[in-house]
């Protein structure tokens, strides 16, 4: 899958994205996606991102990353995320960053053997987000694979 079919399959999928304008910048196999997004469909009241657009955003970076490798896999899954935490660290004033990884304690075998085994695993992602080259906030989210029949 390369960064125009993510966009495609995000908009059409999830509108939400779209209304965002969530762009994908970069699909770095295995181990990282980065989106990004402009201030203006994001804006707050003190102009800069809203809070819930930059948590929207992670946590889309993060799903988006973990679609692209389980697609990759030859799996056909349902994502969700179970839980997450953000922390935002700076105002975001313009375009930024989003760039999903794995966690650190993330194990990506443990997970696919786990998701093939029971048709169901979790897995850690962490979602970091950048403006003007700096951090700007963090998302730790876990997410649920099911498989889809």
């Amino acid at each position: 899958m390369n960064e125009i079919e993510l966009q495609q399959y995000l908009y059409e999928h999830i509108p939400q994205s779209a209304a965002m304008e969530v762009e994908v910048v970069k699909i770095t196999p295995p181990d990282q996606v980065t989106l990004s997004a402009p201030l203006a469909p994001n804006i707050n009241h003190r102009d800069s991102l809203f809070g819930g657009s930059a948590s929207s955003i992670a946590i889309l970076a993060a799903w988006s990353l973990l679609y692209t490798r389980v697609a990759a896999e030859g799996i056909k899954a349902t994502l969700v995320i179970q839980r997450n935490t953000m922390s935002y660290d700076r105002p975001v004033l313009g375009t930024f960053h989003a760039k999903a990884g794995l966690a650190e304690d993330a194990d990506w075998a443990k997970f696919l053997n786990m998701l093939r085994r029971k048709g169901k695993a979790r897995i850690k992602v962490t979602t970091r987000l950048e403006y003007n080259g700096a951090m700007a906030g963090t998302l730790k989210g876990d997410f649920v694979a099911v498989v889809s029949m």
